[in-house]
């Protein structure tokens, strides 16, 4: 129960009061006492508890057990639980008296209206305990807390409109409501009190910017029924009671929480009495409930796939030739945001422009399907923005914390440098979103700068239920060593690549003799060392859990690019890998390369195609995740139910 408001009575007039039901009033009978007064007692009519306290935090007894010492230092506390049918239809009575008088010297009465007024949402979302009393003013994560939640109206379910649903004070169709939550005001009581009180919805201004509220003022299956009542620039409405005693609202989100928004909001409901002239509105009593803006999330290579993007030119889809190759990978990344009632798929644009640049606005933003994009005010975007520099981590244990939807991994420089780092505004919102920590790896010494340039995750049926994939040259060279040792030192990379006569075939032996290809593949493997003693420590994985995958870099402009077709830049459907064609030596008719990835990979039951993509991606400094993405089935693990 929470305090309401001091009511002072008074020996000349009855007093009267509002009380909301189930909370306390705090009545105080020492405004005006008679002269000799040393006792007290107080009785209330049926449905009126009244109780006595030393304070309004201590033990209390029920007032009417006995006749009470005057001590100023007591509270008189009551408390009603039903409506009221009428005005004034329950009162207190206190008596004053004297320990040298028989008679009472005086009474006061004060007369008493109980309402009841709720502002309710859905606090108990799935997978949560169901409780029936919880604080509603506060939003507690885990499987024991409660809050509700609230999506951003990122989508465009009305076809004939340009923009997202909630730029606009508008509903243009009714399934744009199944994207909003539902908070209903509920009153019980006389219907005269509202003669000279009402009720006021309200927030705060701060508030105002991040959510909108319709109130549903006719016909629900009417779009003109829907009227927006808070939002920005509006902070309060009065509530008129229009559909008995209950009104229904439906709430929207503006913005995903980012800096300076930590993806709280709050309304409340206030009655207000109104019926003296000569003094403003006076507050009675204010309920909250609040809400948390669902964040968005990124689903890791290990779920289960639901579409594929690749392109098709010229009749054939970029993984095969083309002028035009696009970075799906770089352009957009898929994730969805969820609410009890709803799952959004959302893309995240980002802010690193190319061909695609207008295809997630104009061609992804759609019916039930987010959009979501930062971009910096200033010039601060590099190639590392491209959002293949923007991976997530299967679900892992970590330092004894459990991370049930993994960790975001984003690459930069080494602490303390002035390398390349993903611009602040990308940093900043993923960081917001609380649900998967972001880990910042190092990728300042590759010419692109992408994580997926060294790592990717495939599913596997036992231990943690993946495998981390690390690109290795070390392990390129001790497999090329083992076939120079069996007399293939003269098998060739490179054969059989068509269409690009700036390539080269090139030796096993002339591999192993290049001082400067060795040299710098040591630079490269020290630089995926430190990542992956990062990658052990944030992601609690242990040398059993990662792969280490054949894989050579080449110098340009002292950055690091594949020697040859990256073989950890694959494309992950399940238990089908679309893996770059590597072009390695062919030993008794078979690529060394592609025959060692298959000896690591299907022992998993995985299974590996090798896609030939040379000439429109590898040459271009891309594989084939650059290529392509994927929308991914969500977490069966519901995020409102963990502890960041």
């Amino acid at each position: 129960m929470s305090l309401q408001r001091i009511v002072r009575v008074s020996l000349e007039h009855p007093t009267s009061a509002v009380c909301v039901a189930g909370v306390e009033t705090l009545v105080d009978i020492y405004g005006s006492v008679p002269e000799g007064t040393d006792m007290f007692e107080v009785y209330g009519t049926p449905g009126v508890d009244i109780y006595v306290s030393p304070s309004i935090e201590g033990s209390r007894e029920r007032a009417d057990t006995r006749r009470w010492c005057f001590n100023k230092g007591l509270e008189i506390i009551v408390v009603m639980n039903s409506p009221s049918n009428d005005l004034n239809d329950s009162h207190v009575q206190i008596s004053y008296h004297s320990s040298q008088e028989h008679l009472p010297l005086a009474y006061a009465v004060l007369y008493l209206t109980c309402v009841d007024i709720t502002l309710d949402c859905d606090v108990n979302c799935e997978g949560r305990q169901e409780r029936r009393f919880v604080n509603k003013r506060q939003w507690v994560w885990g499987p024991a807390g409660h809050g509700a939640i609230l999506l951003v109206n990122c989508d465009r379910d009305d076809v004939g409109c340009d923009a997202k649903d909630n730029c606009d004070r508008h509903v243009r169709c009714l399934q744009d409501l199944e994207d909003m939550s539902i908070m209903v005001l509920r009153t019980q009581g006389p219907a005269a009190l509202f003669d000279d009180h009402k009720l006021v919805l309200h927030t705060s201004s701060h508030d105002a910017e991040r959510a909108r509220v319709f109130h549903v003022c006719g016909p629900e299956d009417s779009c003109e029924a829907y009227r927006c009542v808070l939002g920005q620039d509006m902070v309060s409405y009065e509530v008129p009671r229009l559909n008995g005693d209950e009104e229904r609202f439906f709430v929207e989100g503006l913005s995903f929480p980012d800096t300076g928004f930590p993806g709280l909001i709050s309304f409340h409901v206030t009655l207000l009495d109104d019926s003296n002239e000569d003094f403003s509105e006076t507050p009675i009593f204010t309920d909250t409930v609040v809400f948390r803006v669902a964040p968005w999330i990124m689903t890791p290579s290990t779920q289960p796939p639901l579409e594929v993007y690749v392109c098709r030119t010229w009749g054939c889809f970029c993984l095969s030739t083309a002028r035009f190759s696009p970075h799906w990978q770089d352009e957009m990344e898929l994730g969805y945001s969820q609410a009890p009632h709803k799952t959004l798929p959302v893309v995240f644009d980002s802010p690193r422009n190319g061909e695609l640049q207008n295809f997630p606005y104009k061609r992804i933003l759609g019916l039930d399907f987010g959009y979501v994009t930062r971009e910096p005010q200033d010039s601060s975007v590099s190639g590392l923005d491209s959002f293949g520099n923007l991976e997530v981590s299967p679900p892992v244990v970590a330092n004894g914390k459990e991370y049930p939807l993994g960790r975001i991994l984003i690459g930069g420089n080494l602490p303390g440098s002035r390398g390349r780092r993903v611009t602040r505004v990308v940093r900043e919102f993923l960081h917001a979103q609380k649900v998967q920590p972001l880990v910042e790896l190092f990728v300042d010494w590759l010419a692109v700068g992408h994580v997926d340039e060294f790592l990717s995750f495939v599913p596997a049926p036992d231990g943690k239920g993946f495998r981390l994939l690390l690109a290795s040259p070390s392990a390129c060279f001790r497999l090329f060593q083992e076939k120079q040792k069996w007399g293939h030192g003269r098998a060739l990379l490179f054969q059989g690549v068509i269409g690009d006569r700036r390539v080269k075939t090139v030796s096993i032996n002339q591999v192993l003799s290049d001082r400067n290809l060795i040299n710098f593949n040591k630079f490269a493997q020290s630089c995926i060392d430190w990542n992956r003693e990062v990658l052990k420590r944030e992601l609690g994985l242990a040398d059993h859990d990662i792969i280490d995958i054949p894989q050579l870099f080449k110098s340009e402009r002292r950055k690091a690019v594949a020697f040859f077709p990256d073989l950890v830049n694959m494309l992950v459907l399940g238990k089908h890998l679309g893996i770059p064609k590597p072009f390695g030596p062919i030993i008794n008719g078979r690529c060394c390369l592609e025959e060692k990835v298959r000896s690591l990979l299907e022992p998993l039951g995985l299974h590996c195609s090798f896609i030939d993509d040379f000439t429109p991606y590898h040459m271009l400094h891309g594989e084939v995740h650059c290529g392509t993405n994927v929308r991914r089935e969500p977490f069966t693990f519901k995020w409102w139910n963990m502890v960041p």
